[in-house]
């Protein structure tokens, strides 16, 4: 029977951590850990900040571009993830995916006037990407604002100071370059399965 895990994503400008995990924050194990794609090579892996300077129909197409090779390659990594999780005999029913802080975005024009904006864009065409990838595999989606990832993780082991020897004795366990992506990546795994990532899509 296969063994039940998670995804936990971390997403950055043009590509990701991905870590499965299994079990709970407490006893569980990290099974994967891997970077993945989200754009494909020779598009602007910031879009946003490639298309500030252009005329508004110049950048519209870009960001039009970067938009397909997003939704393709992202769709792409995120199939491989899965098979290769089924190759290990487990079962992935959900994802963690660690977010920004939700606000909304306004329209493109006035996106394009302010680089606050222009970088609170590019880190939300990657995290909806995946959104889109996940609930095109069937996969629930879990998300938690980057900013409260390890008090989640404390709250999931009874306090901060189990949580930093957890994190301390799986960095022993898997070896070099456990590095702060993975740790909270895992962490939004177990999240997500502590969630039972069952019903709906939940935020927060």
């Amino acid at each position: 029977m296969p063994t039940a895990a998670a995804f936990g994503i971390r997403s950055h400008s043009g590509w990701a951590t991905l870590v499965a995990a299994t079990g709970s924050a407490a006893q569980g194990r990290v099974v994967e850990r891997r970077r993945i794609a989200l754009i494909e090579a020779g598009v602007p892996r910031q879009p946003y900040h490639a298309a500030e300077p252009l005329p508004f129909a110049k950048a519209e197409a870009l960001l039009g571009r970067a938009l397909a090779s997003v939704t393709c390659t992202t769709g792409a990594s995120l199939a491989a993830a899965l098979a290769d999780a089924r190759d290990q005999g487990l079962e992935v029913r959900g994802v963690g995916l660690l977010t920004g802080s939700g606000r909304p975005l306004p329209s493109l024009d006035k996106i394009l006037q302010s680089h606050a904006l222009i970088h609170a864009a590019e880190g939300e065409l990657y995290r909806e990407a995946i959104r889109a990838a996940c609930q095109a595999a069937k996969l629930r989606v879990v998300g938690i604002p980057e900013k409260q990832i390890r008090e989640r993780g404390a709250a999931m082991l009874r306090g901060p100071e189990k949580l930093q020897a957890r994190l301390l004795a799986l960095g022993r366990e898997l070896g070099p370059r456990w590095r702060e992506d993975e740790k909270h990546a895992a962490l939004a795994a177990w999240a997500a399965l502590a969630a039972g990532v069952q019903g709906r899509s939940a935020e927060g």
